[in-house]
């Protein structure tokens, strides 16, 4: 079961001006560091200032990893409690761990499928209903965008290319600082080109994803 305290805290409007700040979370293996890499190319490429962290956790695969980048005149890579205005998260639990980092307003945009941690299976701990964890999250805050990430990943070609799928799905959401297209070409400036067609597709799925929430 999880719980928790509705957050009645948003931004303050004149701290959102010119600046923009993105939590990223998931687990080692799923390319969130390539993703923070492809956000601030794209940022920088549109000559604006990017702050990036360190990676946060454990970067070898199964382990949790976080970063944060924030765009704007800031000096500080570390987003502040409750003032991330977006949220991308590979994993469920992950992005409930991030949970600090969100006011009502932040974006919170999350691939579906669980990795479920060696504790939990070692330990015949339950992993909690992604259903029961969508129908909080929505409870608390006012955007969710829920989505089936692996599987659009696969269609376009590759489990790998979740972290493009997120990212193309980030675009669509209409306060997002860099457009898709810019996204795409900080992807071919990052990425071989034999790759490109694929994560291209992927980036156009999430995209069509949220665009259909919407």
């Amino acid at each position: 079961m999880i719980s928790m305290k509705k957050d009645i805290y948003s931004k303050n409007p004149e701290f959102c001006k010119n600046s923009y700040t993105i939590y990223i979370c998931g687990v080692g293996g799923q390319g969130i560091i390539k993703t923070s890499t492809i956000i601030g190319n794209g940022a920088m490429n549109e000559k604006m200032n990017v702050v990036m962290s360190e990676i946060h956790g454990m970067s070898q695969r199964g382990g949790a990893v976080s970063t944060e980048l924030k765009i704007g005149n800031y000096k500080s890579s570390l987003i502040e409690e409750f003032n991330a205005d977006m949220i991308i998260g590979f994993e469920p639990i992950e992005v409930v761990r991030s949970l600090n980092k969100a006011n009502i307003n932040t974006k919170i945009l999350f691939n579906t499928t669980p990795i479920i941690p060696s504790n939990i299976t070692s330990q015949k701990n339950n992993y909690p209903d992604i259903k029961e964890i969508i129908a909080i999250l929505k409870e608390n805050y006012n955007y969710i965008y829920p989505i089936n990430g692996d599987q659009l990943a696969k269609e376009s070609g590759d489990l790998l290319t979740l972290n493009m799928v997120l990212l193309g799905a980030a675009t669509a959401d209409k306060t997002f600082p860099i457009s898709k297209n810019k996204i795409i070409s900080s992807m071919k400036d990052n990425l071989k080109p034999k790759l490109h067609d694929m994560n291209i597709e992927a980036i156009e799925k999430g995209y069509e994803k949220i665009k259909s929430f919407q």
